[in-house]
C-alpha cells in the first residue's frame, strides 16, 4: 500500500503530539524525572511543530520556510538530547546553541541560491549529530545499563543517526549519479523511518524511566533506611541465591555482628546517638567486607555479612578488622558526645558448620552469643563438634 508523503507527515505530526502529551502527563508519578520528562515532552512538540511547518513551507517567500521548518526541528532534535543527557546529569546548551547559529547561518548564506541542497543534504548533518549524541548518551548511561528498554532506544537512535549521515554524505552521490528519483525515493524512506522513531522512541524512553522507578522502590523495599545497607528479606533472598549458584567446594562463611551495651548507649545517649553509631559501624562493615559481600542490618543492632570466596581463616581476618576499626572510630566524639563502642561477632563456614543459610545464620549466631558471655568485643568461630574457639 503506497502513502504519500502528506499523510506520513500528518501521520508524524499527529504522533508526535500524542507522545508529547503522554510524557508530560508521566512527569506527575515520576517526580525524580519530572524536569527530563518535560524537557523530553517540548522535544516531542517541537518536532512536531517542526514537521507540521514542512507541510506549509512554500507558502512563505524563498527559502524562509524551509530554513524555520528546519530550524525548528533540529531544535526538537537537541531538546530530546538534551532530555536523554539530563538522566545522567549532563547537559548540552552550549553546543546546541552553537550547532543553530551555524545552521541558520548556512541556511542564510546558502538557502536562497541551493535551497533543496541545503533542505535534502546540509539540514540532515545536525539531525544524524544529535542522533548520534543522543544515542551514545543512552550508552553511557551508568544508572540504566541493566534495563532492555534501553538497548532498544540505542538501537532506534542510531540508527536515525545512520539514515541521516547516509541522506548528508550518501545521498548526493546517488543523485548526481542516478538522477532525482532517488531523492524522492530516500524522501520515503526517511518519512516511514521517521514514523517509526517517533512511535518507538517515546515509548521506549518512557519505559526506560519506568523501568529506573521500579528497580528504586524495589530498591527500597529492600535497603535499610538508616544505614542504606541491605535489609532481613534482601539478605535472605541474596544469600540463598548465592549459596544456591555456589560451585562445589566453594568457601563461603558468614560474620553475624551484635554492637555491645547497644541499650545503654541508647539510654544514655538517646536514640540520634545510637543512630549514629548504627551508621558508622555500617559504613565501616561495608568498606571493610567489600562489594561482593552480602551485607545487611538483619536487626535493631544486628548486622550479618554472607563473605562469598571466604574460607573461615580469610573471613575471620574480615570481622577482626571490622572490630578494630569500629572500636577505633567510634571513640571520636559524635555531635559532642564522647561514644566508646564496640561489637561481638560470630564466624560460621557453610558446609562445615551448615549447609543452609538458615543453619549458616544459626550457627554463626550462637558463636555470637559465645563471645557475648565472654565479654564481647571479640569474634568466636562456631565450633559444632567441639568448644568455640575465640579469636
Amino acid at each position: 500500500m503506497h502513502v504519500d508523503l502528506l499523510t506520513l507527515y500528518f501521520l508524524v505530526v499527529g504522533t508526535l503530539f500524542a507522545s508529547s502529551g503522554m510524557t508530560l502527563w508521566e512527569h506527575r508519578t515520576h517526580p525524580r524525572r519530572s524536569k527530563e520528562l518535560k524537557i523530553l515532552a517540548a522535544g516531542y512538540a517541537t518536532l512536531a511543530i517542526g514537521c507540521a511547518a514542512v507541510i506549509v513551507r512554500h507558502e512563505l517567500p524563498g527559502a524562509t520556510g524551509s530554513a524555520l521548518s528546519n530550524l525548528v526541528i533540529v531544535t526538537g532534535y537537541l531538546l530530546v538530547l538534551q532530555g536523554v543527557a539530563s538522566l545522567s546529569g549532563r547537559q548540552y546548551r552550549n553546543s546546541s546553541a552553537a550547532m543553530l547559529v551555524l545552521l541558520a547561518l548556512t541556511w542564510a548564506v546558502a538557502g536562497a541560491r541551493w535551497e533543496n541542497s541545503v533542505w535534502y543534504y546540509a539540514s540532515a548533518i545536525p539531525i544524524a549529530l544529535a542522533s548520534g549524541v543522543t544515542s551514545f548518551e543512552l550508552v553511557r548511561c551508568d544508572g540504566m545499563k541493566s534495563m532492555q528498554s534501553r538497548h532498544i532506544a540505542v538501537l532506534v537512535t542510531g540508527i536515525h543517526a545512520l539514515l541521516y549521515a547516509a541522506r548528508a554524505c550518501i545521498l548526493p552521490l546517488l543523485a548526481a549519479r542516478y538522477g532525482r528519483d532517488v531523492v524522492s525515493v530516500a524522501s520515503n524512506i526517511t518519512m516511514y523511518e521517521g514514523v517509526l522513531y517517533s512511535v518507538v522512541l517515546p515509548m521506549t524512553l518512557l519505559r526506560l524511566i519506568r523501568e529506573e522507578t521500579h528497580g528504586e522502590l524495589l530498591r527500597e523495599s529492600q535497603t535499610d533506611y538508616l544505614t542504606r545497607l541491605g535489609n532481613r528479606r534482601w539478605f535472605f533472598e541474596e544469600g540463598a541465591r548465592v549459596i544456591r549458584e555456589a560451585e562445589p567446594h566453594r568457601p563461603i562463611s558468614l560474620l553475624a555482628f551484635d554492637l555491645d551495651l547497644f541499650k545503654t548507649i541508647n539510654d544514655r545517649y538517646g536514640h540520634k546517638t545510637g543512630d549514629e553509631v548504627l551508621k558508622a559501624f555500617g559504613d565501616i562493615a561495608r568498606s571493610v567486607a567489600g562489594p561482593d559481600a552480602i551485607l545487611a542490618r538483619i536487626g535493631g543492632e544486628e548486622f550479618a555479612a554472607l563473605l562469598p570466596d571466604h574460607n573461615s581463616l580469610r573471613a575471620k581476618d574480615v570481622g577482626e578488622i571490622v572490630a578494630k576499626r569500629f572500636a577505633e572510630t567510634i571513640p571520636h566524639r559524635i555531635d559532642g558526645v564522647a561514644i566508646q563502642a564496640t561489637v561481638s561477632i560470630g564466624l560460621a563456614q557453610f558446609g562445615t558448620d551448615a549447609s543452609t543459610l538458615a543453619d549458616l545464620l544459626a550457627a554463626a549466631d550462637a558463636a555470637l552469643y559465645n563471645a557475648k558471655s565472654l565479654g564481647g568485643n571479640r569474634l568466636v568461630l562456631a565450633q559444632p563438634a567441639s568448644r568455640p574457639e575465640v579469636a
